[in-house]
């Protein structure tokens, strides 16, 4: 097998906010192997079978950073490596094994052994090592194993990553395989297996519900400790473990609580305690924030009063990575430029991005929109398939304060015939119910851009490039709700606006004139001819929004450029086309 790994590449903790202490990076060079005929099951590939060429985990196949870089690569991959188990893990009585994200389907081996799979591009997945498998002397290499199947089909999650070879127009590089971190985890006979902390400003409470994994006894009992951002004692409560599902409020006085804002970002440490007869046996360290964001009247309130959203589509994309940032700081760096461009929101566009992202929005105070990525086509596998990716997607992100509002469905992408199909349309309603059902705090947005079936929010798609014309647009309700963007009415038939406010939730889309004959397939909705002009035209944009009555905010398109999308307010590799400081002194004009 592959000698020693001569590089760790993202190093941090995978899940900043369900950290453990005891844990083991196994990003880095890996063996791997593209199976363009699927015969490598067949042949025995899962144990014992060198693979030709070596990847560094967790880039995918495509990306440079990957030490492949192959953009056509083939719809069946293999990864192998050794793995030495430390010998203070092989003392505990369970090991799990943590994948971020591997697009689409993985298949997992210990030895030979077969784990399991799971299936969705998006979201993360673990599985237990059994004893039987890791048995051996310390110190002594096992074998990892997993086969990654993405197939180029238009009914599979998949958001922008195109379905065809080349990338072209709103499509972008697709990702295959591996693509988040990999890692490694001893645990306990019995152990936290997941929280979910459901804050409330008005009265400084917390609910805590959380669920064990393992042996369930008498006398465990769950220890939560909550600091507040001063490193002051805020409460402490000991929940009994009478059973898998564990469920307790940790009350507090309102008037003291320091809610999260983008421009106070407080948060609450928090550490989990499981006890058993006194003795702790799993410990967990996370935060929290207590914020509120509510649509009421056709206007939007955060933490009890007016708020206006200004937001700028982020589509999570990295010349050298694809779809995986190069380091946890090209994600830190990326909400602070977005915070420095004066927005107070971002939008993470057709992607569930690494919980590094929502991390940094939490601690560096940026909103942000939980978005799905959508399959192209409508059939009852392509239903069952986002449905259970969706539920796994706010499982994971429902605990992150910044976050404020779910998008399960954009532009209808994968419902084309929302309007007239009653199949497609008993979809998207039971989409935004369940997200409601999941998690009843937060805004949830129906379809956004139009053909809302419901939902919190009227969120519009507006690229048009005159700023009066927008401005006349959005003066008045009955010319927003005549508005057909990409000829698509805003409500389905029969759905009635009920006062939810209006939000132009993608516009702008501004460009500069290609300077070279080569830049001459890069696009953009409206193309300037030099940096003040589109300056300018963003300012008079922005300006004309937000002298409207009616609209609560706005998101533009976008942060950076993507590929052969050249819209960004920043380059792929984030250099600013205009001054970061003029960018955000006009979107003070956004109230």
């Amino acid at each position: 097998m592959a000698g020693a790994l001569s590089a760790k590449p993202r190093p941090e903790y995978p899940r900043p906010q369900f950290r453990r202490s005891d844990w083991l990076s196994l990003n880095g060079w890996w063996e791997f192997e593209q199976d363009p005929q699927d015969e490598g099951t067949a042949q025995g590939w899962h144990h014992g079978r060198p693979l030709a060429q070596r990847i560094l985990v967790p880039y995918p196949v495509e990306s440079r950073l990957s030490g492949i870089g192959d953009r056509m690569a083939s719809d069946v991959v293999w990864y192998r490596r050794a793995v030495a188990i430390p010998p203070d893990f092989a003392s505990r009585s369970r090991l799990r094994l943590h994948f971020g994200a591997v697009d689409y389907r993985a298949d997992v081996w210990w030895n030979g052994q077969y784990l399991g799979h799971h299936e969705g591009g998006h979201t993360p997945f673990h599985l237990e090592v059994p004893a039987s498998a890791r048995r051996g002397a310390p110190g002594e290499a096992h074998e990892l194993v997993l086969r990654a199947v993405d197939h180029r089909e238009r009914a599979q999650p998949r958001g922008k990553q195109h379905w065809e070879p080349e990338s072209e127009a709103i499509f972008y590089t697709r990702t295959t395989g591996i693509w988040q971190s990999v890692w490694l985890e001893p645990l306990a006979d019995t152990y936290i297996d997941a929280v979910r902390c459901t804050p409330t400003l008005a009265d400084g409470s917390v609910r805590f519900r959380l669920a064990l994994g393992g042996a369930i006894r008498p006398d465990l009992v769950v220890e939560v400790s909550v600091w507040d951002p001063d490193g002051r004692p805020y409460g402490t409560i000991d929940i009994p473990a009478d059973g898998r599902e564990l469920d307790q409020t940790l009350t507090a006085l309102g008037a003291d609580v320091q809610p999260w804002s983008p421009e106070a970002p407080n948060l609450y440490a928090v550490r989990y305690r499981l006890q058993d007869g006194g003795r702790v046996v799993d410990e967990v360290e996370s935060y929290l924030g207590f914020r509120h964001l509510e649509a009421r009247g056709g206007q939007l309130f955060f933490n009890g009063q007016p708020y206006f959203l200004k937001m700028v589509l982020d589509q999570g994309y990295f010349p050298d990575g694809v779809l995986t940032a190069p380091s946890a700081e090209d994600l830190r760096r990326d909400v602070e430029l977005t915070k420095a461009l004066g927005f107070n929101g971002a939008r993470k566009h057709q992607k569930l991005e690494d919980p590094q992202w929502l991390y940094w929005c939490d601690r560096l105070g940026l909103m942000a929109w939980g978005e799905a990525a959508n399959a192209w086509a409508f059939t009852p596998h392509a239903v069952h398939r986002f449905t259970r990716e969706w539920a796994e997607a706010v499982a994971r992100d429902i605990n992150h304060p910044a976050l404020v509002a779910w998008v399960p469905i954009n532009e209808s992408w994968g419902v084309p015939d929302l309007a007239c199909d009653p199949a497609q349309r008993a979809f998207v309603d039971a989409l935004s119910a369940l997200t409601k059902a999941w998690d009843p705090s937060r805004l949830v947005v129906s379809n956004d851009g139009w053909e809302h079936t419901g939902g919190d929010l009227a969120t519009v798609h507006d690229y048009e490039g005159n700023p009066e014309t927008l401005r006349n647009r959005y003066a008045r309700l009955d010319s927003v709700l005549a508005f057909r963007p990409s000829g698509r009415a805003l409500y389905v038939p029969g759905v009635p606006h009920r006062g939810e406010p209006v939000l132009v939730t993608e516009m702008g889309g501004l460009s500069l004139k290609p300077a070279t004959p080569r830049d001459a397939g890069d696009w953009g909705y409206t193309t300037l001819d030099s940096a003040a002009d589109l300056l300018a035209r963003y300012r008079a944009q922005v300006e004309a929004l937000a002298a409207s009555p009616l609209v609560q905010g706005f998101c533009y398109t976008q942060l950076t450029d993507v590929e052969q999308e050249v819209n960004g307010l920043l380059t792929d590799r984030r250099e600013p086309k205009v001054p970061v400081s003029a960018v955000w002194q006009a979107n003070q004009l956004g109230r």
